[in-house]
């Protein structure tokens, strides 16, 4: 019975959707600091929180272009590194998350094994969908943790990101839901 009803895909929506609720919670954060501490010299693997929030929406741009089918896009990763302005990043990092939440909404458990091509420019990868996917979900987590940490050196509270899905969670996520105009329905999905 519980294999019948178990829809593999569910999974990745989730996490498309954790993914969307924590930027929005990090970048929420963000914009309390000034545009000095924003781009002011942290500790961390990128010199700033600014250059890390610049990072991981090259590396969702670079995957998520692969995971839509498309051949490597230099000018948007370009553009991806030069952005400022947090309202500028976040625009962008939002537009971004829109597209991981569409490929996800398209999965069906054969597109979750197919074979992506990833364009590196002088190379050509080939990697399974849902492993690409798991990477790119645990490479948006390491960072968001690395501005959770460095945000902990400003006068801005890091926010809580863990609480999102699990039914508990509802009255810590009201709040994010509202903003980003989903529903609690939008989660059961």
């Amino acid at each position: 019975m519980l294999a019948s009803s178990y829809d593999p895909c569910r999974a990745w929506r989730k996490l498309a959707q954790m993914n969307r609720l924590a930027n929005h919670r990090l970048h929420t954060a963000c914009a309390a600091l000034s545009a000095e501490d924003y781009a002011a010299a942290r500790v961390g693997f990128f010199p700033s929180i600014r250059a890390t929030l610049n990072h991981i929406l090259l590396v969702d741009r670079f995957y998520i272009n692969a995971l839509e089918g498309n051949m490597l896009d230099r000018a948007a990763l370009d553009a991806a590194q030069g952005l400022t302005t947090l309202q500028a990043l976040r625009a962008a990092q939002a537009q971004c998350d829109a597209r991981l939440l569409a490929v996800v909404a398209a999965l069906t458990p054969e597109r979750l094994t197919c074979r992506v091509t990833v364009d590196r420019g002088d190379r050509q990868q080939h990697d399974r969908a849902d492993d690409l996917l798991s990477h790119l979900f645990q490479h948006q987590t390491h960072h968001r943790g690395q501005v959770h940490a460095m945000l902990s050196s400003t006068r801005v509270a890091p926010p809580q990101l863990d609480e999102f899905i699990v039914s508990d969670d509802a009255a810590a996520r009201a709040k994010d839901m509202a903003a980003l105009g989903w529903s609690e329905a939008d989660l059961m999905r």
